[in-house]
């Protein structure tokens, strides 16, 4: 079933929201060669409690014996998402994707960046130049009377152009009273179909991007999911809402 929110509920979105985009460009400043991921996780849950929310990924899982470990999802090179923190440090030239979520009086934000790490190569500058204008051309299109295959179908349709692939095992979401609800949102699709959107939608629209083919797989630890053939991959994330009949994006 899809939540409606009220304008109320929108507006502690809004709180929720903002604490994620202030986490994003504190991790940001701080992501360079040298620094491992597991300070990055430190810093992004001290900022989050500091700010009265609550990290809305740590011991998030259908798993009670594995649930995630950590502040913020680390998904370097390879990695598409949820990649666990750790001691090794980032590396020049590689890219990381940082995704996170915060609860705050009850609600929900959701959201996530791909970082260069020092200097990349141009291969990887064009996946993650290509990745997030996908998104927001996803986000164009989330307007009432159209549906949720047509913000999918912006995404795959900017992506294939440059010549790289949708991640197809994993896919955008509603978002708010829950980390997840409906609708999911997939990044490929045929316009024109899906659930119709409707005022007072909120949704985590969030193109994951490969540099080769489109196939992942998870690992033993049962969170990390790796591209297929070791190629880069890039993920980008906000969350919106559809006010007055456009979308809004509380994430900033």
């Amino acid at each position: 079933m899809v939540r409606i929110k009220t304008k109320r509920e929108i507006d502690l979105m809004r709180e929720s929201c903002r604490i994620v985009a202030e986490v994003l460009k504190l991790v940001g400043a701080h992501a360079k060669p040298g620094i491992a991921t597991i300070e990055l996780d430190r810093l992004a849950e001290d900022y989050i409690r500091s700010m009265g929310g609550i990290p809305a990924f740590k011991g998030y899982g259908q798993s009670a014996s594995n649930p995630f470990p950590a502040t913020l999802c680390t998904s370097i090179d390879e990695v598409v998402v949820h990649g666990i923190p750790s001691a090794r440090p980032l590396r020049e030239g590689e890219v990381l994707s940082i995704d996170v979520g915060v609860k705050k009086d009850g609600f929900y934000g959701d959201g996530a960046f791909t970082f260069a790490i020092g200097n990349i190569s141009e291969e990887k500058k064009k996946l993650l130049r290509a990745t997030e204008e996908s998104l927001y051309r996803g986000i164009g299109q989330a307007v009432v009377g159209k549906r949720v295959h047509d913000i999918s179908h912006a995404i795959q349709a900017h992506v294939e152009a440059h010549g790289f692939t949708v991640v197809r095992d994993l896919v955008g979401h509603g978002v708010g009273v829950e980390l997840h609800e409906e609708p999911a949102i997939p990044n490929f699709g045929k316009p024109g179909t899906g659930a119709k959107l409707q005022e007072g939608m909120t949704l985590a629209i969030e193109p994951m991007v490969n540099a080769g083919v489109a196939y992942v797989q998870f690992l033993s630890d049962g969170w990390t999911v790796v591209t297929k053939d070791g190629k880069p991959s890039a993920h980008f994330e906000h969350t919106i809402a559809i006010v007055n009949g456009k979308p809004e994006i509380l994430t900033f």
